[in-house]
Parts: C-alpha cells; structure tokens; sequence
C-alpha cells in the first residue's frame, strides 16, 4: 500500500485540545476520521444527514464527540449548526468539508438535470456551505480546513461528469482558500484520494454491471484501492502538518503532476476507442429506460437545526412547519 504525499506546511498542528467539526461523518472516510482525531486527543462535531449514524458514532466515541443532524447542501442550517458546535465546545480548529454522493452511471445527455443538482449541491455547494461560517472562527484559532476532493478532479469525466466537476471545482476551492488564509495564521489543504473501499464505492461500483465496466477502464495501479480507515489516517496526518497537498494512492500522484500532458493524449485515445464507445451506449440506454420510469423530481432535503438541551444531545435540523 503506498503512502500519502503531504507537502510540508508552516508547523505541527496536534489535535490534542482541538475541536474538529468533520462533514459526512456518519459513514466512509469521515465515520473513519472522526474515530483518528478523537483517538489523537480531538473533539468532535460529527455532522451528517443520518440521525442513527450520527448519534451512535458519537455514543460509541466518549464524551469528547458531538452529533449534528445537518445537510449540507442547506445553507441557513449549516449557518446555524457552526455557532452551535462553537458554543458547545467553546471555539473551533479544524474543519474537514468531506460530505459527498456520487451519481449513477450516466452522460450529460441522458441525465436528469435534478440529479446534476443533487450532486454539485452536496459535493460543491455543500463544501461552501460548511466551511464559509466556520472561516471566522478558523482565523481566531490560527487553525485548518480541510477540504476532500478526489483525483477524478483530474480524471476523464465520462458517465460520471457530475461528480469530476464538483471535484475539480472543491480543489480550487481549497488551493483559494489556503492563500487567502495564510495572511491569518491559518492554513487549509486538499485531500486526493482514488479508490476508497467504502459502501459508496460498493453501490456504484461493485454492485453496479455499469459500474464494474468503467472501473476496468482503469489501468493498474490506478485501480488500486485503500481502505477508509487508510484515507481517514491520510487526512490526519496532512491536517498535522498543515499540508497543501495530500494524495493517496500515491500512483496518482505522477498523473496529478502531469495532468497536462497526460489528460490531452487520454482524452484523445479515448474518444478513439470502442470499448468506451460501446460503454457509453449502454450508459446512456440505461439512463433512457431510467428516466421513462422515475419521477423527475428528488424530494427536498430536511431543513433548519434546532439544538437539542442535555450534554452530548445532537443539533438537530426539522422541517420548517414542523
């Protein structure tokens, strides 16, 4: 298994003593994180969606964890949900913007525009949402945000365009971010990470004929996978050395800095040959018959927090009207 690349950075920053608010928390690579930091002497705000996940995490952990029910996509719930862990732990280092989706297999053309929404809200729009408020705080703890991409940010985007540009878009988020902070004392990193084996990956992949197919196309050892528990300790470690960089499996890590070149003859060869043509028939069938037989509309989301009283209760979001 290689190792991550974490460029050095201006210091150590230990999270023993730190507060660490981490999004998507529930499940993956930040159910994973959450159990590192909190182990290396961290509190924890473990936000995600899913009340269960969420809350048992937190019991599982000790007193130190806090579970938030947010959505990360909601704006003015995520505005509600940083002052509150902040007044609950009292102040606020470190924030890990990891929330994500990834759409089913599927072209530009053959997609339900409901669902380009979904992803770029959760994966893109979502990172904001989560690290905007909390900046204020960041800067008074001199601390780190760190914000997860992926190295389909640099990939080919085919059948899955969504989740490449959120991707890409959540890299230069993170590479503004890191400058327009340093003037502050404060620091921010990107993640990179290819394969991860986490429940997403096995739905859209494993599980899915589509997405075994578009797997292959990849050449080893892009293929390679890491396991969660790896990505999380990845993670840690770059928000310890105020990384700007952190990839893993470090194969990626030519491609990224070589993306360039590489992407343009890719690209080109791709567009050539006929196994992707084929795939991306079959993509496109399968999202036909979809469409022909689902609504085209993805309900709203749950909206608002509301803070639960009693120690270690979560922060929890209700439907307006409710």
């Amino acid at each position: 298994m290689s190792t991550p690349r974490c460029l050095p950075g201006p210091g150590p920053f230990r999270p023993e003593g730190r507060v660490a608010l981490i999004t998507g928390a529930g499940q993956g690579i930040g159910r994973e994180l959450a159990g590192v930091l909190y182990r290396r002497g961290a509190s924890v705000a473990i936000v995600d969606v899913d009340a269960r996940a969420a809350t048992s995490l937190a019991a599982a952990l000790g007193d130190r964890a806090l579970p938030v029910i947010a959505d990360v996509s909601d704006r003015a719930a995520m505005a509600e949900a940083i002052p509150q862990v902040v007044a609950y732990f009292g102040h606020l280092d470190i924030v890990v913007a990891n929330a994500g989706v990834v759409p089913p297999p599927a072209t530009l053309r053959t997609m339900e525009p409901a669902e380009f929404d979904r992803v770029i809200g959760i994966n893109l729009t979502g990172v904001f949402n989560t690290v905007h408020p909390a900046l204020g705080h960041i800067i008074a703890a001199g601390g780190h945000v760190e914000v997860v991409s992926s190295c389909a940010a640099f990939a080919p985007g085919m059948g899955g365009a969504p989740y490449m540009i959120s991707k890409a878009a959540v890299e230069q988020l993170g590479r503004a971010l890191r400058v327009e902070l340093a003037p502050h004392g404060a620091s921010a990193g990107v993640a990179y990470f290819g394969i991860v084996d986490t429940e997403m990956t096995h739905s859209t992949l494993d599980r899915d004929e589509l997405g075994r197919r578009i797997e292959a196309l990849l050449p080893w050892p892009l293929s390679t996978r890491i396991t969660a528990e790896h990505a999380a300790r990845t993670i840690a470690d770059a928000i310890e050395h105020r990384a700007p960089q952190a990839i893993s499996p470090l194969a990626w890590m030519p491609y990224s800095l070589l993306r360039g070149v590489i992407n343009t003859v890719l690209d080109s060869r791709l567009a050539r040959d006929p196994r992707v043509h084929a795939l991306l028939r079959e993509v496109e069938r399968r999202g036909i018959e979809n469409r022909l037989t689902s609504p085209s509309s993805i309900p709203l989301q749950v909206r608002r927090i509301q803070v639960q009283p009693g120690a270690g209760r979560p922060l929890r979001m209700s439907r307006r009207g409710e």
